[in-house]
């Protein structure tokens, strides 16, 4: 199958939608950007492109009327826009959670009946990327509805909006106003932009192939074996997938990324070093920026403006004061949120479960974080002390760490043990008994992966002190950009993880 990370990708497709594209007459680039699009998804999913298709255009028409109906006052408008949004959501819940809910379903009627019904899974075709389109699709048609845009004419273009192939898989996740600007330009290729784009590349690549899929074959030895790791063990099994997770996916970001860039088409960051953040709320902010800002334009703030806020706020003032007003407020504001966090993220409980797991922090934090403050004032404490950063630094991985580690786990069953585990014996015996070179990898790949860490985390914190990027790389002199360029490409090459007896690791977001 093709992936943004084999050679089918690197070396012929796009390659030669490259060629393709810049041979291609201007006004015709966008036709070719999308029929290489649909290649992309057959090449995935076979004829189950015909469902992006098929929502493309669904989606083209059912905004047309939506502006005309809001333009001309009439009534109908919010039917046509609920009927709108249903679609395409109503199918992404039918095709990823029919058999969740009927074995949940099954399960409840056995409880209550004293039954042993068997629910028989249905065989369902789940088109790869949709659970990415369809928000994107449900908010152009929301965005054309508060008038935020107007409705595209042209069919071509929301064709391409929807199935642009760099970010068909794992996103990120567009709004038509943020990427219009570029996505339809169909500018010629420049030396720039293909040397930014293509180092971008390189660089996703040196933290997915030399890094993740290293550390995948640990962390699914750790987790498969679960039962059987107890203490610092069990701990490291959700530090090293928290580790893996953040290296593919920032690292398949970057290739779709300067993957759109050698067509100077640009897309929004992803991630934004999320490790420096000072707590989980800032977390969610800078990582899967795309996701979070979704949810926020879509979700929270009409949530925020709803008449059921607004009246809670009004009466709760009066009666209850504003600090229990302010929480009740948050809380029926981010529930909504988090919840259709964990559902998107796919049909498990340990997905809902780690939906709330943020709800709860975020919301305590939301409703502690001015009481701390001014605790912290009054005891004269500089919270930009290092050693007071080091300690939320502390806290925020302890958040996330436990957070992976119940998202990771087949089922919720398995995250409960493996939490429990980690205070039920100390796991030193395993690891004095070399316990990390048996679980499929050697001493040579655990340098490979530990020289590789060292260069991203010092790669973030220069860049998060705004010190050095890729982008200032660019500026610098000949020799220093090229050997830089040189060193990536060939650390790339000799040490990332394929070929021969290599056996490829899929994407985790792609599954979502």
């Amino acid at each position: 199958m093709i992936t943004y990370t084999n050679e089918i990708y690197l070396v012929f497709f796009l390659p030669l939608t490259l060629l393709a594209y810049e041979i291609c007459p201007k006004r015709h680039r966008g036709k070719i950007l999308i029929a290489a699009s649909y290649v992309f998804f057959y090449l995935i999913s076979k004829w189950l492109f015909l469902y992006l298709f098929g929502v493309s255009v669904f989606i083209y028409l059912a905004a047309r009327l939506l502006e005309r109906a809001r333009r001309s006052g009439k009534r109908y408008g919010k039917i046509i826009l609920i009927y709108s949004v249903l679609l395409p959501v109503g199918l992404l819940l039918a095709l990823k959670y029919t058999n969740f809910i009927g074995e949940n379903v099954t399960r409840l009627g056995n409880l209550l009946s004293g039954g042993t019904a068997v629910f028989q899974p249905w065989s369902i075709l789940l088109p790869i990327g949709i659970s990415f389109y369809t928000l994107e699709a449900v908010g152009y048609l929301l965005d054309v509805w508060w008038g935020r845009i107007p409705a595209e004419k042209s069919l071509e273009k929301v064709l391409l909006f929807l199935s642009f192939f760099p970010k068909l898989m794992e996103g990120p996740i567009l709004r038509w106003q943020d990427t219009e600007a570029t996505l339809f330009s169909n500018e010629s290729l420049k030396l720039e932009n293909l040397e930014t784009g293509a180092i971008r590349i390189f660089w996703g690549l040196l933290k997915k192939i030399m890094i993740a899929d290293r550390l995948a074959i640990v962390v699914n030895n750790l987790f498969a074996n679960y039962a059987s790791h107890q203490g610092l063990v069990t701990v490291l099994a959700a530090v090293l997938y928290t580790t893996q997770l953040y290296m593919e996916f920032s690292g398949v970001m970057d290739i779709c990324i300067g993957s759109a860039k050698l067509f100077g088409i640009v897309l929004p960051e992803n991630f934004r070093q999320p490790f420096f953040a000072k707590n989980a709320s800032e977390f969610w902010q800078r990582w899967h920026i795309s996701l979070g800002a979704w949810f926020k334009n879509y979700i929270f703030y009409p949530m925020s403006t709803s008449s059921l806020v607004k009246k809670w706020t009004k009466t709760g003032r009066k009666k209850f004061g504003k600090g229990l007003t302010r929480a009740v407020t948050s809380a029926l504001c981010l529930f909504p949120v988090w919840m259709a966090n964990g559902i998107w993220h796919g049909a498990k409980w340990s997905y809902i479960f780690y939906g709330l797991y943020y709800f709860c922090i975020i919301l305590f934090e939301t409703v502690t974080e001015p009481y701390w403050k001014k605790g912290m004032e009054k005891l004269h404490i500089n919270m930009a002390a290092p050693w007071y950063r080091a300690g939320q630094l502390v806290k925020l991985l302890c958040i996330v760490f436990t957070g992976e580690m119940f998202f990771r786990a087949e089922n919720l069953h398995v995250g409960v043990h493996m939490f429990r585990s980690i205070f039920t014996g100390s796991g030193m015996a395993e690891l004095k008994g070399h316990l990390l070179l048996n679980v499929g990898i050697d001493i040579d790949d655990w340098n490979v992966i530990i020289a590789g860490l060292i260069v991203v985390v010092l790669y973030d914190i220069l860049k998060e002190l705004n010190v050095f990027s890729l982008e200032k790389l660019r500026a610098m002199k000949l020799s220093v950009r090229w050997s830089a360029y040189y060193a990536l490409i060939f650390s790339v090459i000799i040490f990332g993880a394929y070929g021969e007896g290599y056996q490829a690791i899929d994407l985790i977001y792609a599954g979502f």
